[in-house]
């Protein structure tokens, strides 16, 4: 079980009891034990803050819950990743040193640079959170986004802001919140949560403090220690690239990571796994998102998880979840709220 640093709910108790909510029965019920939260000497279940998050969002009747949060932090709730950040020589390279080292904050979670093709340097700096199977994670994912953004503007000012902002779901309250919170374009039911960059802002110079860098990067070092690549993480990955090309074999994907089939054949068998149950694990987790937390047609769904007809939608939906795709959107597990 994943677990992440307390400080990641710092200031909840202040925010819900501002909303006139309980902030101690909210985290009780999360399974978070309410002295904890925001303490930076602790531990909590990662699964059980994102739920606290949602659960006083729902309590309080404030969908923004996870934004209002985020702007009430700063760059030091990450700690000393933070610091090596800071002193970096760079926007790319601190960057970096978040998608080395975030797994000191916690190993749920996943951010990373990656160039956008034919855009002229800029980058796409993506947001995940590693919970299988994945909870319902809105308010986790606009508390992820809104911190980074904090972090970016602790870096390089106050009035910084990114080319844009991608979403994994619909808007929760009207666009316009959304593009005054973030200042820049938003896009709602995306594959992947993150800002696009532009490259001249990766290039900035930063307050560069060698010093300082190189020995908050050791304590990293020993704090996140050699923790091993899973080569499953990476067939996940290559999967959610290529479903919607409808062209997703073993073959292509060995390819993609430079393997033969057989070698990443034996390999997932020895993480004790296979490549048609991590796809399949990847359509379900992404149709369960989309059908959740969006208002996407079915078919466009159909056509992001790989298939040529929508009754393998009905089908796949039937297996995984008991119902049919409808019926999961409009019940109590799905739609959008």
């Amino acid at each position: 079980m994943h677990a992440i640093q307390a400080t990641c709910l710092l200031e909840f108790h202040e925010l819900v009891y501002e909303l006139g909510g309980d902030p101690r029965a909210i985290l009780r019920q999360a399974e978070v034990p309410p002295d904890d939260a925001g303490r930076p000497d602790r531990l909590i279940s990662l699964a059980s803050a994102v739920g606290a998050v949602e659960f006083a969002a729902e309590v309080t009747s404030t969908p923004d819950f996870g934004r209002r949060l985020a702007a009430r932090r700063g760059i030091e709730t990450i700690g000393p990743v933070g610091i090596a950040a800071q002193t970096a020589p760079t926007l790319q390279a601190a960057l970096t040193i978040f998608s080395t080292f975030i797994g000191a904050h916690s190993p749920g979670l996943l951010v990373r640079l990656t160039p956008v093709a034919d855009a002229d340097g800029r980058a796409f700096f993506e947001f995940r959170i590693l919970l299988d199977p994945a909870p319902r994670q809105r308010q986790a994912v606009e508390i992820g986004l809104g911190a980074a953004l904090q972090i970016l503007r602790a870096i390089l000012g106050n009035s910084y802001t990114p080319l844009s902002v991608h979403l994994p779901h619909s808007a929760l309250t009207s666009p316009a919140d959304y593009v005054r919170h973030f200042g820049c374009a938003t896009y709602f039911a995306q594959p992947t949560a993150g800002f696009t960059l532009r490259a001249a802002d990766l290039r900035r110079p930063l307050r560069r403090d060698d010093h300082t860098h190189h020995q908050t990067v050791q304590q990293l070092a020993t704090l996140v220690g050699r923790q091993e690549h899973r080569l499953s993480h990476a067939i996940s990955d290559v999967a959610r690239t290529l479903l919607p090309t409808g062209a997703l074999t073993i073959g292509l994907a060995a390819q993609h990571l430079g393997m033969h089939p057989r070698t990443l054949q034996r390999r997932l068998a020895g993480e004790g796994t296979t490549f048609a149950a991590l796809v399949d694990n990847v359509r379900r987790d992404t149709a369960q998102r989309y059908l959740r937390d969006t208002n996407i047609d079915l078919g466009h769904l159909s056509r992001i998880l790989g298939y040529s007809e929508q009754s393998v939608l009905t089908r796949s939906c039937r297996r995984w979840f008991n119902t049919n795709p409808t019926t999961y959107r409009n019940n109590g597990d799905g739609g959008v709220g």
